[in-house]
């Protein structure tokens, strides 16, 4: 049995938590707030802010882990070098979650020196240097926040008046110390998709089946899978993404996100060192293990089979329409539970704000079925859940 220290304990590190219970392992569960999800499941919980590094510092010596995981960008990500160090297992790497927390060390990294094909970009630490960037990009262009989570921070800039929204809201969205945006060259794509590549201890690279999604305001609303991509198209992307997570190295599951464009090929978009919102899908039984079980098999060095589609799924997320540190009540949950071939997760969030996700329906058919309806299906029975 290994003792796990979550940073994190949003929907994801919950389920991460669940695979790795049925495991046999025990796992310490953290985050800025009492009664997150991942701590209703886990055998202990930590209060406190990651970005306080001698607060992350005592709750490593007191629990004495054996593995990190982290499951969110905030953290005091520099300290990790240290424990890595000192035998603890950091997943999937110090190095890569050093990296994949920053936007400038991750894009550099694959435009740079590793020759991968990503939108135009620059960096601005000041609204002069934002409004010197969008001038050469051209608009539209994208600008985000270095470090953040969820598209907080994201906007599209259709013109020179949009800047100083965008400059405020993207500063105003930045998560940790950093207070530098990146602005982007706007991709006219034809889909985006998230390839979710599993790099081992001791065995190849393996590759989920893609998932497509659909995000609004950068942040994720549906996703399905397997989604439509061409075979060479979706070697370019296996490609890339067994190249940048060689480079950040490691055990452990990435979602890498793609753009596809029939034009241009294959663009790097990001990557996240851990399992992946729109990955969800998987709790449909699209494959023989979700993309958590894939997760907790990488980061414990246990032997993974082939990763074979096993049947068609899609997800789409239940969002709350209020503010308030009041406990959420659901409705409609038992318009949802009767229906075949589907699943409804509530995520047990104690608060709400308005858009935050507290849960997901997802639905599966054979992988001969129409994908669309099945969309339509799971998105429908989203809109039937009422949070209040």
């Amino acid at each position: 049995m290994k003792k796990i220290l979550l940073l994190g304990s949003g929907e994801l590190g919950k389920e991460f938590v669940i695979a790795a219970k049925r495991l046999g392992q025990y796992v310490v569960a953290c985050d800025s707030y009492a009664g997150a999800p991942a701590m209703q499941v886990a055998d202990e919980c930590e209060v406190f802010s990651m970005l306080d590094g001698d607060a992350l510092e005592s709750a490593v010596r007191r629990h004495k882990p054996d593995l990190i995981v982290p499951e969110i960008e905030a953290i005091r990500t520099e300290r990790l070098y240290d424990f890595e160090r000192e035998g603890i297992q950091v997943v999937p790497s110090a190095k890569a979650v050093n990296y994949t927390m920053n936007r400038k060390a991750i894009r550099d990294l694959a435009a740079k020196e590793l020759g991968l094909q990503t939108a135009r970009y620059f960096y601005a630490k000041t609204f002069d240097e934002l409004k010197q960037a969008a001038e050469q990009i051209g608009f539209p262009c994208v600008v985000k926040p270095l470090m953040s989570s969820s598209g907080k921070g994201q906007s599209v800039v259709k013109s020179a008046d949009d800047l100083q929204h965008a400059w405020e809201y993207g500063c105003s969205g930045s998560r940790g110390d950093i207070k530098e945006l990146i602005i982007e060259e706007f991709i006219r794509f034809d889909s985006e998709i998230t390839l979710l590549t599993v790099t081992q201890k001791n065995g190849p690279t393996l590759f989920c089946p893609p998932i497509g999604h659909v995000q609004k305001g950068g942040d994720y609303r549906e996703s399905f899978q397997p989604a439509p991509i061409a075979p060479d198209q979706l070697r370019q992307a296996q490609e890339m993404a067994e190249k940048v997570t060689r480079a950040l190295t490691g055990a452990g599951i990435w979602g890498v996100e793609f753009f596809l464009s029939h034009e241009h090929g294959v663009y790097f978009s990001e990557l996240s060192p851990r399992p992946h919102d729109t990955g969800m899908v998987t709790l449909a039984g699209t494959q023989h293990l979700n993309e958590f079980e894939l997760h907790c098999h990488a980061v414990l060095g246990l032997p993974i089979p082939p990763i074979t589609l096993q049947r068609m799924g899609t997800s789409a997320v239940i969002l709350s329409p209020i503010s308030s540190q009041e406990q959420p009540q659901y409705s409609g949950m038992e318009e949802v539970t009767g229906i075949p071939d589907t699943y409804l997760r509530i995520f047990g969030k104690p608060t709400t704000r308005v858009n935050r996700r507290m849960g997901v329906v997802v639905c599966y058919a054979p992988t001969d079925s129409n994908l669309d309806a099945l969309r339509d299906k799971s998105k429908a029975l989203a809109d039937k859940v009422k949070v209040y």
